[in-house]
């Protein structure tokens, strides 16, 4: 695989407020571009079977965007002591899986934090239209990933936080990260690939195609995903 290690995110002082206020104004996409997805998973050893699982999902974001522009997505994971990378961007789910496939899980804690500061700088670069994070624990400051949520509110970039299991610590934090980024917190079962899959779906079309392609997909069948996220983003 190629990919590069992330910086170590530095912490912002500045108000949470003040960022959730500004994020308001902030709208959907509406230039017609390809969408461009970041998509972060926790490879520490407890998510074997979810890395499995999502590497055999993935295909179903690319899927769901090829009719509205398209979707291309960067992978970003973290495991062991302070292992933080990220690929390159990709718009072929083959390529995707492949990437997927070649990373193993490594013992180690959470690296949230890194994740945001990450996406931040790429959206600065070029517009990122969305996060796909899917985790089941949280281990850092509550404050410092507040801040660089917020940050993400500020450029228009929703995450989505997709958690498994009832960790209520891990809960308060995606919670708070998505409401201040206006993007959207929803748990899934332990091996409720249906709902993942839902899941990802209404990520992926958000991403290409904004509320109006989310607003069609939940008038579809197999739409649960989109009328969750939908719910939430206001």
């Amino acid at each position: 695989m190629t990919d590069k290690p992330l910086s170590k995110p530095i912490s912002n002082a500045k108000e949470i407020e003040s960022f959730v206020q500004r994020a308001r104004t902030l709208g959907p996409r509406t230039d017609g571009k390809r969408g461009r997805l970041v998509f972060a998973l926790d490879a520490t050893m407890s998510r074997q079977p979810m890395w499995d699982l999502a590497c055999a999902l993935q295909a179903e974001m690319f899927a769901e965007t090829a009719a509205i522009g398209g979707l291309d997505v960067q992978l970003i994971y973290y495991r062991g002591l302070a292992e933080c990378r990220a690929s390159k961007w990709v718009s072929d789910p083959k390529r995707l899986a492949g990437l997927m496939e070649s990373i193993s899980v490594v013992g180690g804690h959470t690296q949230i934090g890194r994740v945001l500061e990450h996406v931040r700088k790429e959206s600065k670069i070029r517009k990122v239209d969305a996060l796909v994070f899917v985790g089941d624990a949280m281990e850092e400051s509550v404050d410092d990933l507040c801040a660089a949520a917020g940050e993400l509110g500020l450029l228009g970039v929703p995450a989505f936080m997709f958690q498994e299991n009832n960790d209520a610590i891990a809960e308060q934090a995606f919670r708070e990260i998505a409401r201040l980024t206006k993007g959207a917190w929803c748990p899934f079962d332990a091996g409720a690939s249906a709902q993942l899959r839902e899941l990802l779906r209404a990520a992926a079309a958000y991403a290409a195609g904004g509320h109006t392609a989310l607003a069609d997909l939940s008038r579809r069948k197999g739409g649960a995903g989109a009328v969750k996220l939908l719910g939430q983003m206001k």
